[in-house]
């Protein structure tokens, strides 16, 4: 694993909190020249610690800020059961985020949809086409507190 020093770790926390600073401001920010951070970009870029850059909508000005934390418990462990579940939730709009978890359930998905209705047909129209699915339990979203996607930066 490459060491980070404390500019990379600025920039990218930097980065976090603005993705569409120019390199001048970037490197304003960060108390170095503009030459040396636009190099210092690339190469996290290269290394994989920048993924991608993208723009956070606001789920509510565009008709979706329903928010649903759904709980799947596949009908059988297996390999196949669960490459078909995670190959179906990937081609998905509604599901922003899953995750294959420990203990009652198998994943935790976090989703986006207009209504209670829109849910509902989610629900029954597309989950309900996924055969492996076995059970599912719902969380809905009541007030949202934090919502960040900025990744805590702790690499020496």
């Amino acid at each position: 694993m490459d060491k980070l020093d404390n500019i990379d770790r600025n920039i990218l926390r930097t980065l976090q909190r603005d993705a569409h600073l120019t390199t001048k401001e970037l490197a304003a920010a960060v108390n170095l020249s503009p030459s040396p951070v636009f190099e210092r970009q690339k190469r996290l870029e290269r290394e994989g610690y920048i993924q991608k850059y993208v723009a956070v909508v606001d789920a509510k000005k565009v008709g979706n800020g329903f928010i649903v934390l759904c709980n799947i418990r596949l009908k059988q462990h297996s390999k196949d059961n669960g490459r078909q579940f995670m190959a179906a939730i990937n081609e998905l709009e509604e599901v922003t985020e899953c995750y294959n978890t420990s203990g009652d359930y198998d994943f935790m998905m976090k989703l986006y949809v207009r209504d209670m209705a829109h849910y509902q047909d989610f629900v029954l129209n597309t989950l309900g086409e996924i055969e492996c699915i076995g059970s599912l339990h719902s969380i809905f979203v009541i007030g949202e507190v934090k919502n960040s996607h900025a990744v805590p930066i702790t690499l020496p």
